[in-house]
């Protein structure tokens, strides 16, 4: 919450807003810059009560302008709005012109007793050791900042808290972590060439993140010396940290990034490329979804619910027999679990669907499920803030958000792929037929081929996901737009015969072996990835998988990239050979061709965004997926050698 020395004399969480106090404050501060030198420089003879005398003088010194710097968050904090802000502000810069400041010194006292107390701290005037010599800053600062969620920190901290880490740090972003703040004052705490070195949460180089912190910092003069990614956490916490150096100004020593000696280290803690976002690219626009919400489990039949909320399947089945029309609004219904835990990917349930159809219409059609819906889905529906949610309180028979855009692009498809986009320690591609109502569990892939198989379930694919996707704990959370939109595909893909080929042989193989051994998705390739087991079917599981890369990556003309996979732990863990089952182990690429293909494929994508931005065909969604694309960036040529 502190204030820079040029903040506190413009009296402004604006450092450009003119000064207007910088004399008197300035005095103030030689005054017991003065007074610490002649503490550090005393001799041992000196006595402890003139040592005293001196600190309390400096600290009386200080304490004016401690009261200055507390008085501008104070104001921030005291309104709501801009403009209420900036009122308070002007108002107590009235009072510091005025000479009537004091006054003002029970009101912050106030607010360091407060429920969520205010207690700034000024660095720059608490160390003037520090900040008064050229160049100003501390030489190195080491620290564990807190870790707490973006999207979280309103409702732990206040809206308020939120908005001030906006305003205090240009071009930051709301669904940062906090982490990336705590980077940004450490980067601007500092002298040039001196450095710093933090734990940080696992996001600190994925997305808003990324862009608020280390992308920042890496374009305003910083540069990441040292870099381990993925720490399993000392303690009984199940957190995976990140520990970053970074250095301000050019740095001329050696770099390392997860104990490898490289020439550079971006902003995504990578050894190549830009620190710009991936961009989502128009090739791509319109072939993935997320499954309906339906804000309403009213509107199941599910004998597996054990809440009470779904209608047993049995009721469904009267319904059709006495009214046939009513087939018409039943569909079945899938979701994330039964795609990764049946061995099939059959689903259990089915689900009430009555579109974008008007309340009558669908009373005089259907009238029975609609006394359902009416029933089980209203009263709780109609208790919403009408205001906010108006579909839901409205429009209550209505899923609340059916993806109609999914229904108009999988409109005469036979079939689709699909991947659970919650929470799930696999990324695993599964064919689903399209009549049906798809979960928001799931990302839906308007994609029918075996060729889509092949270079989505493909390493490259699964390491771009696991990049740019969310996450929880180390699970992999699969985002439509920040996972399929932005990908680069190899050229001709779609229509590529052996990516179709290989795809297909993988697919049917793994198809056979799940019903074989009454397994899903998951159990499946927990096998896969268990460096114990050598059943022959996970063998050549794994082997075709390898066939797979090995087809995708020549696609992209990468022939010299290699693909033997290693069992590995994507983060350091305690070496206890009897919870070795038990330890996170993927079969996986190392770590330097997994970094290198994502370096080459982020490459890719801004020389690809690039290209169908001169065309104008760019995907215009949002000014944040525009970004600009670094000077010189372009796909490695087909020749490069890797190793």
């Amino acid at each position: 919450m502190g204030l820079t020395r040029r903040q506190i004399e413009s009296f402004h969480w604006n450092s450009s807003a003119p000064g207007f106090e910088a004399v008197r404050i300035r005095d103030h501060l030689t005054k017991a810059a003065e007074l610490r030198t002649q503490i550090r420089e005393a001799g041992d003879d000196e006595s402890d009560w003139v040592l005293r005398d001196l600190w309390d003088e400096a600290q009386t010194e200080l304490s004016q302008v401690r009261l200055l710097g507390d008085l501008v968050p104070a104001a921030f904090f005291s309104g709501a709005k801009p403009k209420e802000r900036e009122t308070k502000r002007a108002e107590l810069a009235s009072a510091v012109q005025a000479g009537d400041v004091e006054r003002h010194r029970d009101w912050i006292e106030e607010w360091r007793c407060a429920e969520q107390p205010l207690v700034p701290f000024h660095w720059d005037i608490e160390f003037p050791e520090a900040f008064d010599r050229k160049p100003a800053g501390f030489d190195a600062i080491i620290g564990n900042p807190p870790f707490a969620g973006g999207r979280n920190l309103s409702a732990t901290q206040g809206k308020v808290y939120s908005e001030w880490l906006l305003a205090l740090h240009e071009g930051a972003s709301g669904g940062a972590d906090l982490v990336a703040h705590f980077f940004r004052r450490a980067f601007d705490l500092l002298r040039m060439n001196g450095s710093f070195g933090l734990i940080a949460t696992n996001t600190i180089g994925q997305g808003d993140t990324r862009a608020t912190g280390l992308r920042w910092i890496c374009t305003h003069g910083g540069e990441i010396y040292d870099a381990r990614k993925r720490v399993k956490w000392p303690g009984l916490a199940a957190v995976i940290v990140s520990v970053v150096s970074v250095a301000k100004g050019t740095f001329a020593g050696g770099k390392r990034l997860d104990g490898r000696a490289v020439d550079r280290i971006t902003a995504f803690l990578i050894h190549r490329g830009g620190h710009d976002d991936p961009q989502r690219l128009a090739a791509n626009r319109g072939k993935s979804f997320q499954g309906s919400i339906l804000l309403g489990m009213g509107f199941t039949f599910d004998d597996t619910d054990t809440k009470g909320v779904a209608s047993p399947l049995a009721e469904m089945s009267r319904l059709i027999i006495e009214n046939p029309a009513n087939v018409e609004v039943i569909f079945p219904y899938v979701g994330g679990e039964e795609v990764n835990t049946s061995p099939t990917q059959e689903h259990h349930r089915y689900v009430i669907n009555f579109g974008e159809f008007d309340e009558e219409e669908c009373r005089q059609r259907w009238p029975e499920p609609f006394t359902i819906v009416e029933s089980t889905v209203k009263p709780d529906r109609i208790t919403k803030d009408a205001q906010r949610y108006p579909r839901m309180v409205h429009e209550w028979w209505k899923f609340w958000n059916a993806r109609a855009e999914l229904k108009v692009a999988t409109a005469g498809l036979e079939r689709v792929l699909v991947t659970n986009c919650g929470a799930t320690p696999h990324l695993a591609l599964a064919f689903q037929p399209s009549n049906m109502v798809f979960a928001n569990t799931l990302a839906v892939f308007s994609l029918t081929t075996n060729a889509a198989v092949c270079a989505l379930q493909s390493r490259p694919h699964e390491i771009w996901a696991r990049f740019f996707g969310s996450s929880m704990k180390d699970d992999l959370r699969y985002t439509p737009s920040d996972c399929f939109e932005t990908f680069p595909f190899p050229e001709g893909w779609k229509t590529d015969s052996t990516l179709e080929a290989v795809g297909q042989v993988y697919y049917d193989f793994r198809a056979a072996l799940m019903v074989r051994n009454d397994q899903g998705l998951t159990k499946t390739y927990n096998r896969f990835h268990d460096p114990e087991e050598q059943d022959p079917d996970i063998l050549t599981l794994r082997s075709l998988h390898a066939d797979m890369d090995r087809a995708v990556l020549d696609a992209y003309g990468w022939q010299n990239i290699p693909i033997d996979c290693k069992f590995l732990l994507d983060y350091e863990v305690e070496d206890d050979e009897s919870a070795r089952r038990r330890k996170p182990y993927r079969y996986r690429w190392p770590d330097e061709v997994r970094d290198e293909v994502l370096a080459r494929l982020i490459e890719l994508n801004g020389v690809r965004a690039a290209a169908e931005r001169r065309d104008g065909a760019a995907h215009v969604r949002s000014k944040k997926s525009l970004r600009p694309v670094p000077a010189g960036a372009g796909a490695p040529s087909k020749g490069e050698e890797l190793f």
